[in-house]
């Protein structure tokens, strides 16, 4: 048999092996890959500096052999190419994929958010199995179309959220799922971002595009712009509109996933920016927040309401005053100049919950005297048998997945992830909206009934030649 045919029937039952599989399922069969159906996978890394760079390595870790590099920027590039000499390099994606064709089995993409959907949707078109950054997208619509690529192709997903792999985020959930606070009604989720500028208009003029820059591919699907030194490459790129998704988009497929998954936080019927200065000039994110979502009632599950902050912004004195008193003291030296905090606090009618991981493998019950005697419930979800950090962990049960030894399946799959993606990214057009608008949403058709204004932003055309295909 052929390798390509081998790869083309691999990619089939992985598929049926996947197939209803959400957010775990199944029963867990660990071989380690050992005995691996398909042996030799290979990748081709899209985006390899930054978090893409621990992306591609950790993908190489797990025997997956590294044939194809891609990075707009040439200096990155030949410098991870350093790690994996026999990789050949690129600095336009859709060139490595064309040419590498039926070469790799995995791609990762691991770029700003603006080139997520365009990378990842070509390559699961073309059958690959993909390893996609958070957000899963830029836009709500470009979510719905990954979910709904990765269902028809039957490829295996995952989006790097890498708590979502970890131990402690698994036992919140099933702590939350036993009703040991109750119904929960209100969710408080803050981050210390943005760490990157915000609230700023477009530079004027232009600055040489440097030599080993492709700003064609970097700027991809996006309207065309300038050059200008340090103000968009390489990382302040995630505060404006036409890249990023801001602090929000940035954090909360991290900080809201633990409640989100637990709680069945998809879809709500309304967003309000209780606090927004605004999209400022068009261009970027306002330098600090405050959203409101609604959820209505879901699957017996109370109407719930959740608040997020960033910037700096933090809940009220009333939902302070409850957190362990530790952290009570950072919150104060951060209203005096400190350092920013960052944590999740969930209300329920018998106590609370508190992380003050951004992933939600760390949690308190409180008050403590109300849970001196708990125990966790029975485990009812699985727990990866890989031992390391959270980002091997996941890479592991990805990989794992691909090669059809681990049953219960990715995570982070689009299904789930393109859910959560889409959910998170109303907020953004809350801050288009203004301040104290409540945006009603209809998740089903992807617009606002009663905001019409901010339906645009829901999607955007692409550039020629970086369509969605």
């Amino acid at each position: 048999m052929s390798k390509k045919t081998t790869r083309r029937n691999f990619i089939g039952q992985s598929a049926a092996l996947t197939a209803g599989v959400g957010f775990w399922s199944g029963t867990s069969r660990i071989s380690y890959g050992k005995d691996s159906a398909l042996q030799g996978l290979s990748a081709a890394c899209i985006g390899v500096g930054g978090k893409g760079s621990s992306d591609t390595s950790h993908i190489g870790e797990q025997g997956v052999n590294i044939v194809g590099l891609c990075d707009t920027d040439g200096g990155t590039l030949k410098k991870k190419g350093r790690e994996f000499r026999d990789a050949k390099q690129y600095t336009d994606f859709r060139e490595m994929l064309e040419e590498l064709g039926d070469k790799v089995d995995i791609v990762t993409v691991s770029t700003p958010d603006h080139t997520h959907a365009v990378a990842a949707i070509r390559a699961m078109n073309m059958g690959k199995h993909v390893y996609c950054q958070k957000p899963l997208t830029w836009s709500i619509s470009e979510a719905r179309m990954m979910r709904e690529t990765a269902a028809k192709t039957g490829v295996i997903t995952q989006m790097g959220n890498q708590g979502t792999s970890a131990d402690g985020f698994r036992e919140s959930i099933e702590v939350l799922q036993s009703g040991a606070i109750g119904d929960v009604k209100e969710v408080h989720v803050w981050t210390n971002r943005p760490v990157w500028p915000q609230g700023k208009g477009r530079p004027a003029g232009e600055d040489p595009i440097p030599e080993d820059l492709n700003w064609e591919a970097w700027i991809g699907p996006a309207p065309m712009r300038p050059f200008k030194k340090g103000e968009y490459h390489r990382f302040n790129w995630r505060g404006w509109v036409d890249f990023g998704t801001g602090a929000l988009g940035d954090m909360a497929c991290h900080t809201t996933n633990m409640p989100v998954k637990a709680l069945d936080l998809f879809d709500p019927i309304a967003v309000t920016a209780i606090k927004n200065p605004g999209i400022f000039e068009g261009e970027t994110f306002p330098a600090s927040s405050t959203l409101m979502f609604e959820f209505a009632e879901r699957n017996g599950l109370a109407p719930c309401k959740f608040f997020w902050y960033d910037g700096g912004e933090l809940p009220s004195e009333d939902v302070i005053k409850q957190l362990p008193e530790a952290f009570q003291k950072r919150v104060a030296q951060q209203r005096e100049g400190g350092s920013k905090t960052s944590g999740a606090f969930l209300i329920g009618t018998k106590g609370t919950m508190f992380s003050p991981d951004d992933y939600g493998a760390e949690y308190q019950l409180l008050p403590k005297a109300d849970f001196v005697d708990f125990k966790p419930p029975a485990q009812s979800l699985p727990r990866i048998p890989f031992k390391g950090a959270g980002d091997e962990r996941q890479k592991w049960e990805f990989v794992q997945t691909v090669k059809g030894d681990y049953e219960p399946g990715t995570t982070a799959n689009f299904d789930y992830a393109g859910r959560l993606t889409e959910t998170i990214l109303v907020g953004n057009l809350a801050l288009r909206a203004g301040e104290g608008k409540r945006i009603e949403w209809n998740a089903e058709k992807m617009m606002s009934p009663n905001v019409p204004e901010v339906n645009q932003f829901v999607q955007r055309d692409a550039r020629k030649g970086w369509e969605l295909s």
